[in-house]
């Protein structure tokens, strides 16, 4: 992957896919987890941006890596980095999982454990992309900030 695309970065341009597919997705599945009816009906829209906000992840993750070559290390952000792409792939495993165990019928025990642990996984998700993201762009804008003024 090139680290520069129109002239831009890579790593800038396709963490926005991330940070935004990633919360999207969440917000659904947290929907799905609570209902049956929404899971059946929205599930594959709401898979499909998990999918793609996953692979996102990784694309930030490689990208940044090769951005990193050029303009150094921010450390804390790097790590978090490194794990969201895997933390995205969890999420996304349990959300297909309810999706499909949804479309078999009534909710059984074990479908209902799956809708809490896609709730608690959507929440985890969401925390860590913005945890990652928040230290990113603290990373890029917090000296310049703190060195000029409005206005």
């Amino acid at each position: 992957m090139s680290d520069t695309l129109f002239g831009l970065p890579t790593h800038v341009l396709v963490v926005h896919a991330a940070v935004v597919l990633l919360p999207l997705a969440a917000l659904g599945a947290i929907v799905m987890g609570i209902s049956q009816r929404f899971s059946i009906r929205f599930g594959p829209a709401v898979v499909a941006v998990a999918g793609v906000g996953t692979i996102a992840a990784f694309m930030s993750r490689i990208s940044g890596e090769e951005f990193a070559e050029r303009v150094g290390n921010p450390e804390e952000h790097a790590e978090a980095g490194e794990l969201l792409p895997f933390i995205a792939v969890g999420f996304f495993v349990v959300l297909l999982l309810l999706w499909l165990l949804d479309r078999r019928g009534a909710r059984d025990l074990l479908t209902q454990i799956v809708a809490v642990i896609v709730i608690v996984a959507a929440l985890i998700t969401t925390g860590w992309t913005i945890r990652t993201g928040h230290s990113g762009a603290e990373a890029s804008w917090k000296v310049i900030i703190d060195n000029t003024q409005p206005g």
